[in-house]
């Protein structure tokens, strides 16, 4: 399932076009104000500070006030404060591709922007006709049936060969969960284990959003009849080929899913799903389990707080990254979780744990890129936008913003 007329890549970067705004006139008329938009910023850092230097030679600082993440940042046109001001997030990747700012590591500035995201409010939002068209733009990556197959395929069929250069063997693209000691794959592998946990010895599984198989082969492994569904044609080749072959991998919608299973499990790829289609897949879980039967759902949360500003607009990951994603507000998620009849038990939150995973996919895409083992066909700006996507969801992380859980739903018997 290849995009007509685009190399590999083209299809995210042409699809955030759609978001793209130009700051020209705009900023013209508005260069008095610049100084009033790093006064905002100023006003809503209530823990940690940011050193600017900016297009006329001077150096300001913002914050300062109270401890907290210390980043540092080179303004080198002032349309960046313009993009940051009207567009948001997406405004901010379209001056860093444009050469408007750089930092020597903007892990920072993401976390401080996360950390203070109740004080600084819609600074650093889209707004006004920004929002409405980013908006328009993101609704129409709404993951209908059609929908949904061709947001999988902008990201998850770019490529396994792309994908392998820089995963772990266990080719697992979630968080991990580290200990001591641990390297990437047994950090993976002790994720497996707690998700494991929940469920103890189905006879009987189904993995919603399978990937490339590992997890579904780990409880094939232990004895487990199990099904994996997907709708990454990339994905389901490599699972295929490389796993037990008792295991039943589909290409198909979670929706469309009929059956019965001891157990169910899930890891991130509800953020996939959208707000309007949460509802279907937990009649898709409720239906699909047996009476008594486990779920173990592992999932990428939006700081409650900050939701509905989030969920108003459209930002960097969802223009460029991840058409139709949308994080999980925790609170309604287990509403729906109970009005179906299923219990919503020991749920654990991770975030630190997937800031370190994060940190290390970009040391490794760095290795791969440096060594000449990503597929030649990924031009510079697209290898550009995918290692500024590993860290601007890293500083989300660490700026505690967004959080990782996992959680264990028990079917009513």
């Amino acid at each position: 399932m290849k995009a007509e007329g685009l190399g590999r890549g083209e299809t995210l970067l042409t699809g955030g076009a759609r978001f793209e705004r130009s700051p020209g006139l705009l900023a013209r008329l508005f260069a008095p104000g610049f100084h009033k938009v790093l006064d905002r910023i100023d006003a809503g850092l209530e823990s940690g500070s940011i050193t600017g230097h900016l297009p006329d030679g001077t150096t300001r600082l913002l914050g300062g006030r109270n401890p907290g993440f210390a980043a540092e940042v080179m303004i080198r046109d002032w349309r960046a404060l313009m993009r940051l001001a009207t567009n948001g997030s997406i405004g901010w990747y379209q001056a860093w591709e444009a050469g408007e700012w750089d930092s020597p590591d903007p892990v920072p500035i993401f976390a401080l922007f996360m950390a203070n995201g109740d004080a600084l409010g819609d600074t650093g939002r889209a707004r006004g006709p920004f929002r409405w068209a980013a908006r328009l733009a993101h609704w129409m990556n709404r993951n209908t049936h059609e929908g949904a197959a061709r947001n999988i395929h902008a990201h998850y069929d770019l490529g396994n060969d792309f994908y392998a250069a820089w995963l772990d063997p266990t080719m697992s693209y979630s968080s991990a969960i580290w200990a001591d000691g641990d390297d990437l794959e047994a950090a993976q592998r002790r994720k497996w284990a707690k998700l494991a946990e929940r469920l103890g010895e189905p006879e009987t599984l189904l993995e919603i959003g399978c990937g490339w198989g590992g997890l579904s082969d780990r409880f094939a492994r232990g004895g487990a009849q199990v099904t994996g569904i997907s709708l990454s044609d990339e994905q389901l080749d490599w699972a295929r080929r490389r796993h037990d072959p008792a295991i039943d991998f589909r290409r198909q919608d979670y929706r469309d899913v009929t059956g019965q299973y001891d157990a169910i499990v899930s890891v991130e790829m509800v953020e996939a799903v959208g707000r309007e289609y949460w509802p279907g897949f937990f009649d898709c879980i409720a239906r699909c389990l047996k009476p008594g039967g486990r779920a173990a759902i592992q999932f990428i949360a939006m700081k409650d707080s900050l939701f509905d500003a989030y969920a108003a607009s459209a930002d960097f990951i969802q223009a460029y990254v991840f058409p139709g994603g949308l994080l999980i507000r925790t609170r309604e998620f287990e509403q729906l979780a109970r009005e179906r009849g299923l219990t919503w038990q020991d749920c654990s939150s991770f975030g630190v744990d997937y800031a370190e995973t994060l940190k290390v996919w970009r040391e490794r895409f760095d290795a791969a890129a440096a060594e000449g083992r990503l597929p030649v066909e990924f031009d510079a700006r697209f290898r550009r936008l995918w290692r500024y996507y590993l860290m601007y969801c890293e500083g989300g992380f660490r700026g505690g913003g967004i959080d990782v859980h996992q959680v264990t739903l028990v079917k009513e018997g």
